[in-house]
């Protein structure tokens, strides 16, 4: 028996399920399908607007419920380590000509940790972390490679900056580090947290962005795409916090912080109050966070 074509509206159905986790997908999927073919409206071809919406809000929904499973701390961890990997990526990437060695380690470390690898991932983010701070210290540590440090050709031309042309090695070193502890940390639990997606790597372009503005001068990673994501991700993580009751993307947060905050320190002498108002921004996301969590977890218990 063959299946019969599906229309406009299944495939349109279809489409907006993709909000909803693939497991759910193939448990729930075909029955839900068939429910909303079996109340729509006649010779409908799109589905209603708050139809619409609340598919894709439920798909959210069920993402976060479904991700919030396991020990928050350990999936916290992860996270917050995942984020800072493909940071360092975005980091040295633009100086990939010129020192291929450490942005090609850069690059392993994060596709290790997010492939929960935490043991590979080790000596990679050590060494990276070491050289690093070396390059901008003025110590031919590991090689030779010493400042200055040049953008490749094209982004040279977007408006990066040579590395830490600004900035001291302070923050970079820190978000380096934090990495290795962090993999050193679930390296040695005998569960791993969950895998995390290949989109991660949808990131590095936004950290690398354009530097278009006088904060370019204090702070040459402060890009306008790098803001738009940290705060697309705390608002996503008080959302998440609220729907799951669930801690772990506010400590996420957390964890992310001091490199911010060591970032602020280091720069202390030309930071802007549009600097100030940033981290101040992080800090409150981070802590409406927690809040959200908190509150939504009462309110189950109650």
């Amino acid at each position: 028996m063959t299946t019969p074509p599906s229309g406009p509206l299944e495939r349109r159905y279809r489409r907006m399920l993709l909000a909803y986790p693939r497991g759910y997908r193939a448990g729930h999927g075909e029955e839900l399908i068939a429910t909303l073919l079996a109340t729509a409206e006649p010779h409908r071809s799109t589905p209603p607007l708050t139809e619409a919406v609340a598919l894709l809000a439920g798909g959210l929904r069920t993402r976060a419920v479904q991700a919030a499973r396991g020990p928050a701390w350990a999936d916290a961890v992860h996270l917050a380590i995942t984020a800072l990997s493909v940071a360092n990526v975005a980091m040295l990437l633009p100086y990939a000509g010129t020192i291929p060695l450490w942005t090609g380690l850069a690059v392993f470390t994060a596709v290790a940790v997010a492939r929960r690898r935490f043991w590979l991932a080790l000596p990679a983010a050590g060494l990276t972390c070491v050289k690093v701070a070396a390059i901008g210290l003025g110590l031919p540590w590991l090689d030779g490679t010493l400042l200055p440090v040049f953008a490749d050709p094209l982004p040279r031309e977007w408006g990066v900056p040579a590395l830490l042309s600004a900035g001291g090695p302070a923050a970079p070193a820190t978000a380096h580090a934090m990495v290795f502890l962090g993999a050193a940390v679930l390296a040695v639990r005998r569960a791993a947290p969950r895998a995390r997606s290949w989109r991660w790597a949808l990131a590095v372009p936004l950290l690398i962005g354009v530097n278009t503005d006088m904060r370019a001068l204090t702070d040459p990673t402060a890009t306008p795409g790098r803001t738009a994501l940290e705060i697309g991700l705390l608002l996503l993580a008080v959302w998440a916090g609220h729907v799951a009751a669930d801690p772990r993307w506010a400590l996420a947060a957390l964890l992310y912080l001091p490199v911010e905050v060591v970032e602020q320190a280091e720069n202390i002498g030309t930071a802007t109050r549009g600097d100030y108002a940033h981290l101040a921004l992080l800090v409150f996301l981070t802590a409406a966070a927690a809040t959200a969590a908190h509150r939504a977890s009462r309110h189950t218990l109650l």
